[in-house]
C-alpha cells in the first residue's frame, strides 16, 4: 500500500506511466542514441512538472538511483548553468565519502586541514573540481547509477553559461556511463518541443540524438479522478468535465480554479452545479486568455508586429530576412501604425529586445528567438 501524506487528495498520481519511464530511461541501450538522454516535451501547466516532482522522482529512486534534481523555471533571474550545478553540489553535500574524495583529488589530505576547509563551490565550470570528476565521484562512492532531471532545460542553452554546462554534462555522461562507473542518466523536460530540438538535433550541440517524447497529456482517468474528488452537493459529470477539459486546452489549473469557485458560493443549488461549473471553467479561460491579449495590446506597434509573425510562423521565424521585413510592414498596414513606424533590422532588433524583457519572447544564446508561451499564438491568430 502506498504511503499516505497529508496532501494525498490533492495530487492525481499517475504511477504506472513514472514506474515504465523510470524503467527505460535507467536502462542503457548498447549503442543507441537515446544514451544521450531523454527528453520530455509538454505544454506549459499541463501537469509535466507535477508529474517530475510526484511521480517520475520517486519512481527513479525506487530503483535504486540517486536523483538529483534541477527546475530552470524555478527562479528566472539566476543562471541556469549555475542553478544545475548548485543541484548538484546540494546532493554532494549528503555524501561525507564523496566530499571526501574530492578533497583528495583537490590536493587536501583532509577535509579539513590546517584551517582550511574544502569547499564544494570548487564542483563547477573551471572552479578547480568538473563536474564530470564531481559525479564521477559520487557515482563511485554511493556505487549506485544517478539521475539528473533538468525541468525546463531549454532555459541552459539561453546563456553561456548554461551551455557550456550542458557541454560538461554530455563529458560527465559519456565517462560515467563507460563501464568504470555505474551510469548517468539525464532526463531534460521543456514545455516547448521546438526549444527542446535545440539541445539536440546539431552535432554542435551537446545532447545531439537525444529522443524527445511528446508527454502524455492527463485524460479521462484525471477527469474520472477530478470528479471524485469535488465535495459539491451533486455530481460532474465526467464526460461533459473532459470536454471542457480540452477546452481548457488541458489545463488542470483552469478545472481547479472554477471549482474553488464553486466550493465557496453558499447559494449554489444542486440542480445549478453543472451549468455553473462550464461557466466558470469558460470563464476562467477568457481571464487567463484576456490577461494575456492585455499585454499584447500595451505593445508599440513594432513590437506587436514582430511578435504576431513569430506567432504566425513558428518554427520557420527567420528575424531579419527580407521577406520576414516585409510581413512586418504588412502587419503594421493592417493594424494602421503611423508612416514613421519603421520595420528595418534595427527596429526589429529593439522589439525584440523589448519583447524578451517583457517575458513574451526567448532567445537562445546563439541567436534563435521563439515565443516564451506557445498559447500566445493560439490567442494572437485564432480566427
Amino acid at each position: 500500500m502506498s504511503k499516505k501524506t497529508p496532501q494525498s487528495k490533492t495530487v492525481f498520481h499517475r504511477t504506472a506511466l513514472a514506474k515504465k519511464l523510470a524503467e527505460r530511461v535507467m536502462t542503457l541501450s548498447p549503442g543507441a542514441t537515446a544514451n544521450s538522454g531523454l527528453f520530455l516535451s509538454a505544454p506549459r501547466r499541463t501537469g509535466k512538472s507535477t508529474f517530475i516532482r510526484e511521480d517520475l522522482r520517486p519512481a527513479i529512486q525506487a530503483t535504486g538511483a540517486i536523483v538529483i534534481y534541477a527546475d530552470l523555471w524555478e527562479d528566472k533571474q539566476a543562471d541556469p548553468g549555475k542553478v544545475i550545478i548548485t543541484a548538484i553540489r546540494s546532493e554532494l553535500a549528503k555524501h561525507d565519502g564523496v566530499i571526501k574524495r574530492l578533497a583528495q583529488s583537490a590536493g587536501m589530505d583532509k577535509v579539513s586541514l590546517g584551517g582550511m576547509t574544502f569547499s564544494l563551490d570548487r564542483v563547477g565550470l573551471n572552479q578547480g573540481i568538473s563536474i564530470s570528476g564531481a559525479l564521477a565521484a559520487l557515482s563511485d562512492e554511493t556505487q549506485k547509477p544517478i539521475a539528473l532531471i533538468i525541468d525546463e532545460a531549454q532555459h541552459a542553452i539561453s546563456t553561456k553559461d548554461g551551455n557550456d554546462t550542458l557541454f560538461a554534462l554530455k563529458a560527465a555522461r559519456d565517462e560515467i556511463n563507460s563501464s568504470l562507473h555505474f551510469g548517468l542518466h539525464i532526463i531534460a523536460t521543456g514545455s516547448s518541443q521546438t526549444k527542446l530540438a535545440m539541445l539536440r538535433n546539431s552535432k554542435e550541440q551537446a545532447f545531439f540524438g537525444a529522443f524527445i517524447l511528446p508527454f502524455p497529456l492527463l485524460g479521462q482517468d484525471y477527469i474520472d479522478w477530478f470528479c471524485a474528488h469535488q465535495e459539491f452537493s451533486a455530481q460532474l459529470d465526467p464526460k461533459a468535465v473532459m470536454a471542457l477539459f480540452e477546452e481548457a486546452s488541458f489545463r488542470p489549473e483552469i478545472l481547479g480554479a472554477a471549482a474553488v469557485k464553486l466550493k465557496y458560493d453558499l447559494e449554489l443549488r444542486d440542480e445549478d452545479v453543472a451549468t455553473r461549473f462550464a461557466e466558470e471553467v469558460r470563464h476562467q479561460i477568457k481571464m487567463l486568455n484576456d490577461a494575456l491579449l492585455g499585454v499584447v495590446n500595451s505593445l508599440t506597434p513594432i513590437q506587436y508586429a514582430v511578435l504576431k509573425v513569430m506567432a504566425e510562423t513558428g518554427s520557420d521565424y527567420a528575424p531579419f530576412e527580407a521577406a520576414t521585413l516585409q510581413r512586418y510592414k504588412a502587419v503594421l498596414a493592417e493594424h494602421g501604425a503611423e508612416d514613421s513606424v519603421r520595420a528595418d533590422v534595427t527596429s526589429v532588433q529593439q522589439g525584440l529586445n523589448a519583447l524578451i524583457e517583457k517575458s513574451l519572447v526567448w532567445k537562445e544564446a546563439r541567436g534563435v528567438y521563439a515565443l516564451e508561451d506557445i498559447t500566445i499564438a493560439d490567442v494572437m491568430i485564432k480566427p
